[in-house]
């Protein structure tokens, strides 16, 4: 299995916390991380330290999107918050069918949220990439 991994999260979240909410998401739909052949998240968060982190430990380049290429695309479950904070209405969906190449039939994690220890939210959507 190809997926494509969309990544949204707080200023200044743990790279453990980001690790934890891929973990938990790949698991709901019965995936591992060598299963992840893209990620991205949004040009905003292209200077995160835990998201760096989390991409040089597996050896994933990020791709950033920015505001209007993610609101371009249709997603299941749009935010108007995410979007008074960011400019678009979805961060991981959008950036995970973006990367992915993928139609919005394939997202088969929507939106994974985890809130870590540390108080800080993540947010994981996975799109299956067609082969």
């Amino acid at each position: 299995m190809k997926l494509a991994l969309g990544l949204g999260c707080d200023r200044g979240t743990p790279a453990v916390t980001v690790e934890r909410a891929i973990a938990e998401a790949l698991a709901a739909c019965g995936a591992v991380l060598a299963d992840v052949q893209a990620v991205a998240s949004i040009d905003l968060k292209a200077d995160e330290p835990g998201l760096a982190v989390v991409a040089e430990q597996n050896g994933w380049a990020i791709r950033f999107y920015a505001a209007a290429e993610l609101a371009a695309i249709a997603v299941p479950n749009p935010s108007e918050t995410v979007r008074q904070y960011t400019g678009t209405p979805s961060v991981s969906e959008a950036a995970a069918l973006l990367v992915g190449g993928a139609e919005k039939t394939q997202l088969i994690i929507e939106k994974h949220k985890l809130r870590g220890p540390d108080g800080r939210n993540v947010t994981v959507s996975i799109a299956r990439i067609a082969e």
